[in-house]
């Protein structure tokens, strides 16, 4: 017995949600067109079917965009963005505020979606809604805020201050995990600051892509403003690649894996342009022996639960106190039998389907190297198929007591896959969480102020989110999102995270009649 309620698949729940209806209402057809661009091109690319990973049924195709398509929505992208620029910043704040209102208007049919496409349950599907809707409101505030510093200069009559400026065309590509908010976190910032967005959205959840366009649509047309919030679904080569390479675009923003994040700072380096990278994260969550268990239990089913293990923040590594790793460890097998899977538009469940077949057969193979390294599974680990509809994807949570030294703890795999590792010190817990080559997110779980502050020290957590009595999920859009090392480096959403999306300018005034040098310097009489 795995201890975890596998009750099969349920059928939908028609009275509440039709996958049919939530189509129509979002504008998805049976068929659709994948490039917008003031309006939506006649795209010519390979098809791409839109699956649901919790009956393996297609719910809509794309015709995706060809390199003729992509030149046609950056020339236009490029002539909205000189518009556009222009509109000053609190008009732009304006536009923005209709926006968030028209992600609330469609919060519940575009939260179902996102569960449709990536098999989030329905509760995280309307809760990456309000993630836009709250990245949005937290812009609208920063149109009056984009400050510039004064600086005295040592120059008699002279004044220097910065400004900034908007940047350009921001390329915009995106994960099948959030499908929606890593884009607002990208193109609400980007929008008050004057930029133009072109959103290449993964190929598993381009009707996620396509609904929350029609959605931006009516706002854009609603203020006479150009299209400069655009749209190209489509493969590397038509798309990425030559999104990559591109001049006009002065600034890629990309979310993904490391290797596909190697290839994005190589191609865009070579050209000297900008890049803010979100790439792999291999969390690790620390037990003190003083920690409040119970807090720590829940914090750590959600982190490693949630959207079936495929956050970039998800938990991966779970460093247990030996004094407390035993009675933890069967504390969290009977927290998991609470994890029901099954249809996760379903009230109830906690876990659907990972994203589609591959994901799971990755998993599967991760767990046989796992058992090849020394690793146990206590708990999980297994395909489900009996009672599920065929094509779907669904895999039990698991549970695996691991060393750590395994090689395979050095890597993130992508799936509800927990390593338990025990360790005897605070100090031997820090230097297994940070030896790994990631660097997203961090967390413990202590009484001790010692051992907190300790823990966020510049010896401590080595991660861009360092957390404690809380997980490594859930980040809040206020704070600067981002990690280090192979994590890539980059910081959206809150915070100061604005200045990636603009241009610095430092300016010196002279108001006086003579030309003096900085430095004191003289040049001729």
């Amino acid at each position: 017995m795995t201890g975890i309620p596998t009750t099969g698949y349920h059928a939908w729940p028609m009275a509440a949600i039709d996958p049919k209806d939530v189509l129509k209402t979002l504008g998805i057809k049976a068929e659709n067109d994948g490039a917008w661009a003031g309006e939506w091109l006649a795209t010519r690319g390979p098809v791409i079917e839109s699956r649901n990973p919790a009956t393996g049924e297609v719910l809509a195709t794309v015709r995706g965009a060809t390199r003729a398509d992509y030149d046609e929505v950056l020339r236009r992208s490029v002539k909205a963005f000189e518009e556009w620029r222009e509109w000053p910043a609190p008009q732009r704040g304006a536009l923005v505020r209709d926006l968030a209102d028209a992600f609330r208007k469609s919060k519940d049919a575009l939260g179902a979606l996102v569960t449709m496409e990536t098999g989030k349950i329905l509760p995280e599907g309307k809760g990456e809604i309000q993630e836009a809707i709250d990245i949005a409101d937290f812009a609208v505030g920063l149109s009056r805020q984009l400050y510039g510093l004064t600086m005295h200069s040592e120059r008699k009559n002279h004044r220097m201050y910065e400004q900034w400026h908007p940047l350009g065309v921001v390329g915009v590509i995106t994960a099948f995990n959030f499908p929606i908010a890593v884009w607002a976190w990208n193109a609400m910032l980007a929008t008050v600051c004057g930029d133009a967005s072109l959103w290449k959205p993964s190929p598993k959840t381009p009707l996620t892509a396509i609904a929350t366009q029609h959605v931006v649509n009516r706002v854009l047309a609603a203020h006479k403003a150009p299209p400069f919030l655009t749209l190209l679904v489509g493969d590397n080569a038509a798309v990425g690649q030559p999104m990559l390479e591109d001049r006009r675009i002065p600034l890629v923003s990309a979310t993904g894996s490391v290797g596909m994040g190697r290839t994005v700072a190589e191609v865009v380096g070579r050209r000297l342009g900008r890049t803010l990278l979100e790439l792999g994260g291999n969390n690790a969550v620390i037990v003190m022996d003083d920690a409040d268990l119970d807090l720590a239990v829940r914090a750590v089913l959600f982190g490693a639960c949630g959207t079936a293990g495929q956050r970039c923040t998800s938990i991966r590594r779970l460093l247990l106190h030996e004094k407390i790793a035993a009675p933890f460890t069967e504390r969290l097998k009977t927290a998991y039998g609470q994890v029901k899977i099954g249809n996760p538009l379903e009230s109830g469940v906690l876990m659907g389907p990972l994203v589609d077949e591959p994901s799971a057969e990755r998993m599967m193979s991760a767990l046989a190297t796992i058992k090849t390294q020394g690793g146990e599974v206590i708990l999980g680990g297994k395909r489900l198929t009996d009672g599920f509809p065929k094509g779907s994807s669904f895999v039990e949570p698991t549970l695996v007591r691991s060393k750590k030294d395994m090689p395979i703890l050095q890597e993130e795999v992508f799936a509800p896959v927990l390593h338990l590792v025990t360790v005897g010190s605070l100090d031997e817990a820090i230097a297994v969480q940070n030896g790994v080559p990631q660097g997203l997110s961090s967390s413990i779980f202590t009484s001790s102020l010692r051992s907190s502050e300790r823990f966020l020290s510049a010896s401590g957590s080595d991660c861009g989110l360092a957390n404690v009595n809380i997980g490594t999920s859930g980040a809040e859009i206020g704070g600067a999102f981002g990690g280090e090392k192979d994590t890539g480096g980059g910081r959206e959403s809150g915070s100061d995270a604005w200045k990636a999306y603009m241009r610095r300018q430092t300016c010196t005034l002279n108001f006086g009649g003579d030309l003096p040098l900085a430095q004191g310097i003289t040049f001729g009489s």
